[in-house]
């Protein structure tokens, strides 16, 4: 008996992906938009049910490709309304998603590995230490199912205006399967989101970040943390091989084509550390020149972490220090703490932990990458 085939996961491909699938068919380049509308516009999974492909199309479908979008395990709604969704991705893994609703805007946060390679010292997330990079169908499949259960519609009620990769994990450490998923967030045939509120958040994977701005227009955060490569290092180990000069001057190149935009910095405040006077001083000497935004972001504490979160007067002090010298900075208010959905305190369930150093190294793609990349799968 010939082995059952292996089917193609259609939601691992963005358009020209899509594209290149149907023409490899034998069918026409527009039956990839009928697709998409039917899976990113209606949520439809099934093949039967796409009314505009016929039944030869549909059974050429069902005999070698599916939709499956990754499964929610649990949900939590915290009581300012963030919500957070334990998505599964295999037997002994799943990653988070969260979504926090505000008056103008609703922004999903989305994970890009079972846990993180990066080992930063003051994040939740990597007290669990890491298993894999997710595909592009467990990546866009968080905001397919999220999308689902707030009831998002592309046209009358959009629900989910931003999302950011700032979940589990360094998105730029899963290049090939990053990219086709913002492609997707970006496509008006899928969620259709502005380029600028698409966020991509790297800790500073240098090269990575030139690569990011030749294949993809969106958005970029840096998680910096501190003002110096001495305190950083002790902070985000990644500062070690790229150090903050080489950091600053991937930004400034990120923007040479973007000369409206500007890059949000992540500054997480913890007591004692990096939250006094002289930080936010050497703080503005750092960014002056670039055109920026500073996200400062109270430390949310977790289980085991011997960080604190500083006072409210402390924190204020170093806001009023950065904006007096001009730069535009905002505290993080925090929310979903108390379903632990708050920014580093994400905590999926990570099996089979493998050796981080092992995958500073941008692995093969596991999936099938579009030629929107630009990069071989």
């Amino acid at each position: 008996m010939d082995p059952k085939p292996t089917l193609v996961n259609l939601m691992n491909l963005d358009r020209q992906g899509l594209e290149a699938y149907f023409e490899s068919l034998g069918e026409k380049r527009f039956r990839a938009h009928q697709l998409m509308k039917w899976v990113y516009h209606h949520g439809v999974t099934d093949f039967a049910q796409m009314t505009d492909f016929g039944k030869k199309l549909r059974v050429k479908l069902e005999g070698t490709a599916e939709v499956r979008p990754p499964p929610v395990l649990f949900q939590k709604v915290s009581t300012d309304g963030t919500t957070k969704w334990l998505i599964g991705v295999d037997a002994g893994n799943a990653v988070e998603a969260v979504y926090i609703p505000e008056p103008t805007r609703g922004t999903l946060c989305v994970s890009s590995q079972v846990g993180c390679t990066l080992n930063c010292t003051f994040c939740s997330t990597a007290t669990q230490g890491f298993n894999r990079n997710l595909s592009t169908a467990e990546i866009i499949g968080q905001v397919w199912q999220a999308a689902r259960a707030l009831g998002h519609d592309a046209k009358d009620n959009r629900r989910l205006t931003n999302v950011v990769m700032m979940g589990m994990g360094e998105p730029l450490a899963n290049f090939d399967a990053v990219v086709p998923a913002m492609n997707l967030m970006r496509d008006d045939y899928a969620f259709g989101l502005a380029n600028k509120r698409v966020t991509l958040s790297t800790a500073g994977l240098v090269p990575m970040i030139d690569k990011l701005s030749e294949a993809c227009d969106v958005s970029l955060a840096v998680s910096l943390h501190a003002p110096n490569d001495e305190l950083r290092e002790k902070l985000v180990p990644l500062n070690k091989k790229y150090p903050i000069a080489e950091l600053m001057a991937a930004c400034q190149r990120y923007l040479v084509e973007r000369p409206r935009a500007s890059i949000t910095f992540e500054y997480t405040l913890i007591k004692g550390m990096n939250d006094q006077a002289e930080h936010a001083k050497a703080l503005v000497k750092l960014l002056r020149r670039l055109p920026s935004k500073l996200n400062l972001i109270p430390f949310n504490p977790f289980p085991g972490t011997r960080f604190e979160r500083p006072d409210e007067e402390t924190i204020r002090r170093f806001q009023t220090i950065v904006m007096e010298a001009g730069l535009i900075a905002t505290v993080r208010r925090t929310r979903g703490d108390d379903i632990d959905a708050a920014c580093g305190q994400l905590k999926g369930n990570v099996a089979d932990r493998t050796r981080r150093s092992a995958m500073l190294r941008p692995a093969p793609a596991t999936t099938i990458a579009s030629s929107a990349t630009g990069v071989p799968a």
